[in-house]
């Protein structure tokens, strides 16, 4: 029930309302004082990633100091520690900022009817990125722990992930997914990282299509997979297929996938049962 003024006998009136009227003006007060403040966070983060990212670019990974981005991006050096942790979490958002902003620059593209193709187009996209930002790159694989990825690194192999996926679920995949990952991953990886470390008058025009097309004639077939006889084939595309049936309960498919990634990899670490 809305409280209203109420007149007393003296003619004073009663302050309830205006007392409602200052908490709403202390309540919105306090929201936009937030707001302001998130803005500002978020203003100060954009801020300093450009500003390492510009740095990154110029000097490379020894050029992001703190005390460097702080003075570019005008910003106390305590405000790069409050939201980004360390200069770890720094270049991390460096890295990031800078594979998103690369991909975003490319024309986004649909998938076509030959995921072998968009898989070509996907080698091509990775090797653009590393020969446009040779530093970034060189951070984004190499500046890390070992046993330890970037997140854009980890993003970037999750995107290779659904290429050759789709190659499993049309059949035309010829080792298990995570070999055939594994390995376009590291063929890419190699190709980039030596192009990179190449003077740029001295790079082999060819290295990267002939790296490129001898990883995807190690890993996929010119026809269906399953198409041909025998049982390593039709286990890949089964086991790609999997996720899309429900006509199984989870323990049913958990079970059916172990005996599917047996047969399609009959030489990996795979528990040996009796019997």
């Amino acid at each position: 029930m809305e409280s209203e003024d109420v007149t007393t006998a003296d003619g004073s009136r009663d302050g309830t309302q205006d007392a409602h009227r200052d908490h709403d003006a202390h309540r919105d007060h306090d929201a936009n004082r937030g707001h302001d403040a998130n803005r500002d966070r978020d203003g100060h983060r954009e801020r300093i990633v450009v500003a390492a990212a510009r740095l990154l670019s110029e000097g490379g990974p020894d050029a992001v100091s703190t005390r460097a981005v702080s003075s570019a991006a005008g910003v106390q050096p305590p405000t790069i520690y409050r939201l980004f942790g360390d200069k770890q979490g720094l270049l991390d958002a460096v890295v990031a900022h800078g594979f998103t902003e690369y991909l975003s620059s490319k024309t986004a593209e649909e998938p076509t009817e030959d995921p072998v193709e968009d898989l070509r187009a996907g080698w091509d996209l990775h090797l653009g990125l590393g020969l446009a930002n040779p530093a970034l790159y060189s951070l984004m694989y190499g500046g890390h722990r070992p046993g330890v990825s970037s997140p854009a690194s980890v993003a970037a192999f999750e995107m290779l992930a659904r290429l050759i996926r789709r190659i499993a679920e049309a059949g035309r995949l010829a080792i298990p997914e995570e070999r055939a990952a594994a390995l376009v991953h590291a063929a890419g990886c190699g190709t980039t990282l030596t192009l990179i470390a190449t003077p740029e008058d001295r790079r082999d025009p060819e290295l990267s299509r002939t790296a490129r097309e001898a990883a995807i004639a190690a890993i996929t077939t010119d026809a269906p997979a399953a198409a041909e006889p025998g049982p390593v084939a039709a286990a890949v595309t089964l086991r790609a297929a999997l996720p899309r049936t429900d006509a199984l309960t989870a323990s049913e498919r958990g079970l059916l996938r172990e005996w599917l990634d047996r047969i399609a990899d009959p030489s990996g670490p795979h528990p040996r049962r009796a019997g």
